[in-house]
């Protein structure tokens, strides 16, 4: 569903998401939001019929606000992450339409500094009381705490405050760095990145465990990724399980040992792999540049093509 998150990014309004849910599910989408009814057919049209509700095969409210779509007969496959996603996309416009009033607004870096503070006494938070914000997918089941969808590099996600650092959030989860509340923005910097670098053998990721790498993180611009991060990319899947192998292993007999190749093989692979990435991965220097390499592939999805220069 990442159209419906480049259509937000994009700041499109409520016509275009009813445009984008009826194209994607092939029937009418409608929305309802303090008792105004819109709705749109796949070709951008007002439905000549009126609406029925015991046609509305999937659907999603929120605080004031109905989703749907209209099918007769079975609903199809994709209707509910159509009807899931165009929710999403409702929320966040609600939340635009009132700046300042949503929780988003207070881990926003481009407001003022003492703007978020304002925000935080209008919440009866001190500035000064510790806060972490964490990151979880933009689907993901809302938590007892304040939350909001919220536009990223990587798509739409949820943001949700933590005071107490007792919340159960449903994950993946990228847990943000503890900060002065006045200063969440760095905390929802951090959690996005724990978020990303979370995986099915680490659904947690806390950003405060990352240390000095985080800040490596923080710099990085995944639209330009550094040559390491492209000479990475363009591995196999096998040529980057043996160099793994070579960097954490005591030594090459024991990373052969470990994938369970002669001695000879991964000798040759090593030769091969150090010319590939122009650095000898078994060197203390050449270990730090693809542990700071393989984190930042991480964060680069997909990996753009190179500039070229103009002819």
């Amino acid at each position: 569903m990442s159209y419906f998150d480049v259509l937000i990014a994009r700041s499109v309004g409520l016509d275009g998401l009813l445009r984008g849910a009826a194209v994607l599910s092939g029937t009418v989408a409608g929305v309802e939001i303090r008792g105004r009814v819109s709705r749109r057919d796949p070709d951008g049209r007002l439905p000549a019929e009126v609406a029925d509700v015991r046609r509305r095969s999937s659907r999603r409210s929120g605080a004031g606000w109905t989703v749907w779509l209209e099918r007769d007969g079975e609903a199809d496959p994709n209707d509910e992450m159509v009807v899931e996603r165009l929710a999403l996309g409702v929320e966040l416009l609600e939340a635009r339409r009132n700046p300042g009033s949503g929780f988003d607004a207070l881990i926003d870096s481009a407001r003022p500094i003492d703007e978020r503070v304002t925000l935080l006494a209008k919440r009866r938070i001190d500035p000064a009381t510790p806060v972490r914000i964490l990151a979880t997918m933009a689907d993901a089941a809302e938590i007892d705490a304040p939350s909001a969808i919220v536009p990223t590099r990587y798509g739409l996600l949820r943001a949700t405050l933590d005071i107490s650092g007792k919340l159960s959030p449903p994950e993946p989860v990228g847990l943000g760095t503890w900060v002065r509340a006045d200063r969440a923005p760095e905390s929802w910097d951090g959690a996005i990145i724990a978020l990303r670098l979370s995986d099915a053998s680490a659904p947690t990721v806390d950003a405060t465990d990352l240390g000095a790498l985080l800040l490596l993180a923080q710099s990085y611009d995944p639209q330009i990724p550094h040559e390491d991060v492209r000479a990475l990319a363009r591995l196999d899947r096998r040529s980057a399980d043996v160099l793994r192998a070579l960097v954490e292993a005591y030594s090459i007999r024991s990373a052969a040992a470990d994938l369970g190749m002669h001695h000879s093989t991964v000798q040759a692979r090593h030769e091969g792999l150090t010319h590939a990435l122009g650095y000898d991965p078994r060197t203390n220097v050449g270990r730090m540049r693809y542990i700071a390499a393989a984190l930042l592939l991480r964060l680069t999805d997909p990996i753009p093509p190179p500039h070229s220069e103009a002819a």
